[in-house]
């Protein structure tokens, strides 16, 4: 499987090994998710700009501390033509699990904004054999998160999100 993307096979090339950079995974985190929240919302839902790069999706989990909503966008793996997605908590490679991941531990139902339209999710940490299945998968499908997880000593969270 590869990703569902406009750019060519050189352009995705190109930002494979781009992503896989450190400066990549210093910057990205910082604006990219903002970006993508402007665009997602001046759109009404219609255009998430990393989705150029990889299928992503807008997660709306609620704050583990909180309780309150908190907006993410994600990249993701759809599977089964969208019917459940798998969700990568690799936070660019960097160290510690990013936020997003510890609010759908403590509140596992949410949403997911895809292709424009909300859907009402479940999401379940991936472990075991079904992890390592479901890692194998993510890895044929973007490669830089093997750079991801070889720079951290963390292992990088899965998530299965499934319509409700």
């Amino acid at each position: 499987m590869s990703p569902a993307t406009p750019l060519n096979r050189r352009g995705v090339k190109l930002m494979q090994k781009v992503s896989s950079t450190m400066m990549f995974a210093k910057i990205a985190p910082h604006f990219i998710p903002a970006m993508d929240k402007a665009v997602h919302r001046l759109t009404r839902g219609r255009v998430l700009l990393s989705a150029r790069m990889l299928p992503g999706v807008i997660l709306t989990a609620r704050g583990a501390k909180t309780g309150e909503p908190r907006t993410t966008p994600l990249a993701c793996m759809p599977e089964d033509g969208g019917a459940s997605w798998l969700l990568i908590g690799s936070n660019f490679g960097r160290p510690g699990h990013p936020a997003w991941t510890g609010n759908l531990l403590k509140h596992p139902d949410a949403d997911v904004n895809w292709q424009g339209r909300d859907i009402p999710v479940r999401a379940r940490l991936l472990a075991g054999a079904e992890r390592a299945e479901a890692w194998q998968a993510v890895l044929g499908f973007w490669p830089p998160y093997a750079t991801y997880q070889a720079r951290i000593e963390r292992e990088i969270r899965l998530f299965r999100l499934e319509r409700r």
